[in-house]
C-alpha cells in the first residue's frame, strides 16, 4: 500500500502526475498543483487531518510571503503604465542614444521597466513602442521584440518582487535584499552580454504575421483586446518626466538595500537602524512606492482620487491567478519537504555528484523544459532542494546566489509548452518555427550567461 512506497517513488510519481496534468490534460497549473499537493500529502502522511493541515499550512505560508509583494509590485507597474511612463522612457533613451541605437535604447528601457512589472505586462507596455519603431524603420518587429522580451524575462526570472524569486526566497529562507544586491549587477551584466548575442540570432530574416503587419500599418498599437489602450488614454495628461519614472522604479530597491546594509553596518538597537530597517522591509518599501506613484503619477498630474484608486485596483485582477498559482506551487514545495519526499529527491540528485549550484540550475532547467512556467519550476525545485540546502550550512551570500542560479535555469529554453513563448511570438509576428529558432535560443543564451556569472561569483563570495 501507500505506506510501503518509498518517498523517492512518491516524489517522482507526484512530479510525473503534475507534468501529465499540465502537458497532456491541459489542466490549469493552479488546479494541477492543488490536486497533486493534496494527493501527495494524503499519501505521505496517512492522516486526513494531518494532510489537510499540511496543504493549508503550505499554501498559507507561501501566500503570506508572496501576496503582498506581488500585488504591490503590480500596482506600481500599472501606475507606470497608465502614466505613459514606458513610452516616455523609451523615447528619452532613443533620443539620448540616437536613432541608430534604438534597439539598445529599447533594451535599456526593458531592463529598467522589468524590475517592477511582470514579464507579460512589460511586453504589453513596450510592444506598441516596438511597432512604432518597426513602422519607421521598415524592419520586422521581431528584430526589436526578441532582445527586449528576453531582457524582460531575465529580470522576471531573477529578481524580486517577481513571484518566482519571492517564493524561492521564502521556501529557502533567503534575504530578499541580498538577492537584489547580487541579482541586480548579475542581471545588468547578463543583459549587456545578451544584447549582441540576440542581435546575432535575429540577423537571419524573419517574416511578419498578417495580423501584426495590419496593426503596424494602423499606427503601431496593439488591438484593444491586448489591454494597451492605457498608454493612449494617458495622452490627455501632461507628459510624465522620465526622471520621475526612474525614481519611482528605483526607490523600493534603494530602500530594501538600505535596510539590509543598515542592519549590517549600524549599531544594533539604534533608532536610525530601526527606522531604515523598517523602511527596508520589502512590502513596506513597495507600499511606500505605491503611495508615491499614486500621488506623483496620478493626483499631482490632475487625476481625481477615484480614478487613481480605480487604476490601482485594476492591477489586482490580473495578478490574482499569479498569486494563486504561486501559493499552490509553494504549498506543493512545502509538502515535498514535510513528507520527506524532498529529502529523498534531493538525495538522489546529490548522488549525481554535481555541485549544489549546478544542481539548482539543472533541476530548475529540467522542470522548466518539461512543464513550461518559470514560477512553477522555481517553486518545485526549491521544495526538492530545501532538505539538501538545510544540511549544507551555506552563507547568506551563497544562498542568494543559489536562488539566482535557479532563476537562471527558470529562464532557459522557453518553447511551445510555455505561455510566454506564444505571447512573444504572436505579438512580435513570428511563426512557431521562427519562435523555436529565435526566441528559444535567446532565452537559452540569457539563462546560460547568467549562470556562468553566478558560478564565477560563487568562487569568490564567502
Amino acid at each position: 500500500m501507500l505506506e510501503s512506497m518509498t518517498p523517492l517513488l512518491l516524489g517522482l510519481g507526484s512530479l510525473a502526475l503534475l507534468l501529465f496534468m499540465i502537458l497532456k490534460l491541459r489542466l490549469h497549473p493552479f488546479l494541477s498543483l492543488t490536486i497533486v499537493a493534496t494527493l501527495l500529502a494524503a499519501a505521505g502522511v496517512g492522516s486526513v487531518e494531518a494532510a489537510l493541515k499540511m496543504v493549508e499550512g503550505g499554501v498559507g505560508k507561501t501566500l503570506g510571503h508572496v501576496a503582498l509583494l506581488v500585488a504591490l509590485g503590480a500596482m506600481i507597474g500599472r501606475m507606470v503604465d497608465q502614466s505613459g511612463g514606458a513610452r516616455a522612457l523609451a523615447d528619452a533613451l532613443a533620443a539620448r542614444f540616437g536613432t541608430d541605437r534604438i534597439p539598445l535604447a529599447l533594451c535599456a528601457t526593458a531592463f529598467i521597466l522589468g524590475i517592477p512589472v511582470f514579464f507579460e505586462v512589460g511586453v504589453i507596455m513596450l510592444m506598441p513602442v516596438i511597432y512604432g519603431v518597426s513602422r519607421r524603420t521598415g524592419r520586422p518587429p521581431a528584430v526589436y521584440a526578441v532582445p527586449v522580451c528576453a531582457i524582460l524575462l531575465l529580470v522576471h526570472s531573477l529578481l524580486p518582487p517577481h513571484p518566482g524569486a519571492v517564493a524561492v526566497a521564502g521556501i529557502l529562507g533567503i534575504d530578499l535584499g541580498r538577492m537584489v544586491l547580487f541579482g541586480l549587477p548579475i542581471a545588468a551584466v547578463t543583459a549587456m552580454l545578451m544584447f549582441p548575442v540576440t542581435r546575432v540570432i535575429m540577423r537571419r530574416p524573419v517574416g511578419v504575421l498578417p495580423e501584426v503587419a495590419e496593426q503596424i500599418e494602423q499606427g503601431g498599437h496593439l488591438p484593444e483586446g491586448h489591454g494597451v489602450s492605457a498608454i493612449q488614454r494617458s495622452s490627455a495628461l501632461d507628459e510624465v518626466p522620465v526622471s520621475l519614472i526612474v525614481c519611482v522604479i528605483a526607490l523600493p530597491i534603494v530602500l530594501i538595500l538600505g535596510g539590509m546594509l543598515a542592519g549590517a553596518l549600524l549599531p544594533a538597537g539604534s533608532v536610525v537602524a530601526y527606522v531604515i530597517g523598517l523602511l527596508g522591509v520589502p512590502y513596506i518599501a513597495l507600499l511606500i512606492d505605491v503611495l508615491l506613484c499614486a500621488w506623483l503619477l496620478g493626483i499631482r498630474r490632475g487625476q481625481p482620487m477615484s480614478v487613481v484608486s480605480d487604476t490601482l485596483a485594476s492591477a489586482l485582477p490580473p495578478t490574482a491567478m499569479v498569486i494563486l498559482v504561486t501559493g499552490a506551487g509553494g504549498g506543493l514545495a512545502q509538502i515535498l519537504v514535510g513528507t520527506g519526499v524532498g529529502a529523498a529527491l534531493s538525495g538522489a540528485l546529490q548522488d549525481t555528484g554535481l555541485p549544489v549550484l549546478a544542481l539548482a540550475f539543472a533541476a530548475t532547467l529540467a522542470l522548466r523544459v518539461l512543464q513550461g512556467p518559470t514560477t512553477v519550476a522555481l517553486m518545485a525545485t526549491a521544495g526538492i532542494l530545501q532538505p539538501l540546502v538545510a544540511t549544507m550550512d551555506l552563507s547568506p551570500n551563497r544562498l542568494a546566489l543559489l536562488a539566482l542560479a535557479m532563476g537562471a535555469g527558470g529562464m532557459c529554453l522557453s518553447h511551445v509548452n510555455d505561455g510566454g513563448f506564444w505571447f512573444v511570438t504572436r505579438l512580435s509576428g513570428l511563426t512557431t518555427r521562427e519562435g523555436l529558432t529565435r526566441w528559444t535560443p535567446a532565452t537559452a543564451a540569457g539563462g546560460g550567461i547568467a549562470f556562468l556569472l553566478i558560478a564565477l561569483l560563487w568562487q569568490v563570495v564567502p
